[in-house]
């Protein structure tokens, strides 16, 4: 038993959240709400904890001079190696708490319990702090109810203070499908939660020595009630503004009440300096002027970036500048024939799923001044806007365009001219990559309800933009079919890339079925190699 989180707690604690989250994984990434089969919320904070712990073990234990306590060292570096491994969203998010639980607890002399509380606090402080409008029933939840409960605990005893910051959150957890309407269809709870309340169910181990009781299973999938009526989040704004901002604390709590009136998708996270510091500003909005200005009031913005286009999500802005010449594009692809193409055109590709440190040294090799970045998937785009940020600090500068999808970054390289100012030639790649709608077509995993009606596993969904539009028994007539509802908003370019596990001729029966029915249309096909999509579909 403990009386205070020493440096060596904070490594059992690293390792045994680990193990603990390895554990749990495959059941972490069952949670995911949709029933697409890339939930992937367990194996993102494992590998995120993993690049944590192997940032301690690098460790040779010598302290810097005027450093800070041998406990906040090692709090530090769990969170440093957090961030620079960390995958998607829930991983940004961990390494997040991370950081704040860190900053707190390496300020005092030893970690008791009402320090621990105040690390809590200052944990869910950091993470909220990088959403701009937090919703219950998330990972968000379930740290404020763990910091809750912790100082509602006045405790000074380590263990007490643990354990029922341990059991606000499995409580929070618990409620969180009352409070999210996309779990309680999916009868289950947060993903991300549940791994907070593993990783806090390790440090009562660790503390207490006892093995504490985890948080209940989470629920398996349920029958969606009937007459349940699905939920929709479109996009309303026709904007993307980004740009690193250099501003005082009490300057960007103003503007992040002027942008979040003027649009949507604000997030603003700052790089943790005293005083004026800098931070990362991205909102979506209509209008583009306001934006700015409310960013030059705020303080001295720089590296702004403008993005138009629908229904997509936010890019985050380039790092400062760099006096080297030299351009290059980094771009992520899960599949061996989508990494042939993207190669063929130059760019440096890094596998499916990267870590923020896998992207930063991506990056680096280029031994570019100027490098795009595209993510290809919704959750490494948080990863690569943690890269761009530890770019800046290299002075290279990173622009990251918001592709969700491989057929996107295909459309925005074929644009990009290096002829062109670097700024106008992101500008150009976003454009284009925006215009370029996207489908996926995959099996689905789990009964759900979806805005097409109710689905059953082994189901064929079309998902265009991430939605679920069609839901067929067939392969082949589903994939025919997206592409006529999509060709039905207009469209001149159709590319299909077929998945690792696509029947043979399966692209060149969609290919046939444009011909004839869309006879002015123009096909492109290749092997993509993807895993979990026989086919991916753009049109342009």
């Amino acid at each position: 038993m403990l009386d205070t989180l020493d440096a060596a707690a904070v490594r059992r604690w690293c390792a045994g959240g680990l193990a603990a989250l390895r554990r749990h994984q495959g059941e972490i990434d069952d949670l995911n709400v949709y029933p697409v089969p890339d939930g992937d919320t367990g194996t993102n904070m494992v590998l995120t904890l993993t690049s944590a712990q192997q940032a301690l073990a690098m460790d040779r234990g010598t302290l810097p001079e005027d450093g800070p306590t041998p406990h906040g060292h090692a709090l530090r570096l769990m969170a440093r190696g957090a961030l620079l491994g960390a995958r998607g969203n829930s991983g940004v998010i961990l390494s997040q708490i991370l950081r704040g639980f860190a900053d707190a607890a390496a300020a005092v002399p030893a970690v008791r319990g009402r320090a621990l509380a105040t690390a809590l606090r200052d944990a869910t402080g950091a993470a909220y702090a990088a959403v701009a409008r937090p919703v219950e029933g998330t990972l968000l939840s379930v740290v404020a109810a763990a910091a809750q409960a912790a100082e509602r605990a006045d405790s000074d005893d380590l263990r007490v203070v643990a354990r029922v910051a341990a059991g606000g959150a499995a409580r929070a957890l618990a409620r969180t499908p009352e409070q999210l309407p996309a779990l309680a269809r999916a009868g289950v709870v947060d993903a991300g939660g549940r791994g907070l309340c593993v990783l806090l169910d390790a440090l009562v181990e660790v503390v207490t020595g006892e093995s504490p009781e985890g948080p209940a299973p989470a629920p398996g999938p349920v029958r969606p009630p009937a007459g349940a009526v699905p939920h929709t989040d479109p996009q309303e704004y026709a904007y993307e503004v980004q740009y690193l901002l250099d501003a005082a604390p009490d300057a960007v709590d103003t503007l992040r009440r002027e942008l979040a009136a003027l649009g949507d998708s604000l997030v603003i996270v700052g790089d943790g300096a005293a005083g004026t510091g800098t931070w990362n500003v991205h909102v979506h909005v209509d209008d583009v002027g306001a934006a700015i200005e409310a960013g030059v009031v705020a303080g001295r913005p720089h590296r702004i970036s403008v993005t138009r286009f629908a229904d997509q999500p936010a890019r985050p802005a380039a790092p400062a500048p760099g006096e080297p010449h030299g351009r290059a594009a980094v771009v992520v692809a899960a599949g061996a024939g989508i990494a042939a193409l993207f190669a063929g055109e130059g760019a440096t590709v890094v596998p499916g799923n990267p870590s923020t440190g896998e992207l930063l040294d991506a990056v680096r090799a280029t031994a570019a001044a100027r490098v795009v970045v595209l993510p290809n998937d919704p959750d490494t785009h948080a990863v690569a806007s943690a890269a761009a940020r530890e770019a800046h600090a290299l002075g290279v500068r990173v622009s990251v365009v918001p592709t969700r999808s491989p057929v996107q970054a295909l459309a925005a390289l074929a644009v990009r001219d290096p002829g062109r100012r670097f700024e106008d030639d992101v500008i150009a790649m976003a454009e284009a990559a925006g215009a370029c709608r996207y489908a996926e077509v995959c099996y689905a995993r789990r009964e759900a309800l979806t805005v097409a009606g109710p689905c059953r596993p082994g189901d064929v969904l079309a998902l265009v933009e991430g939605e679920v539009h069609l839901i067929g028994s067939d392969l082949t007539d589903t994939c025919a079919a997206v592409v006529d509802r999509m060709l039905g908003g207009g469209g001149e370019l159709v590319t299909l890339l077929s998945g690792a596990d696509a029947p043979d001729g399966l692209a060149e029966a969609v290919r046939e079925h444009v011909g004839r029915r869309w006879p002015f249309v123009e096909v492109q096909a290749y092997q993509g190699g993807q895993p979990h999509y026989p086919l991916l579909v753009g049109v342009e």
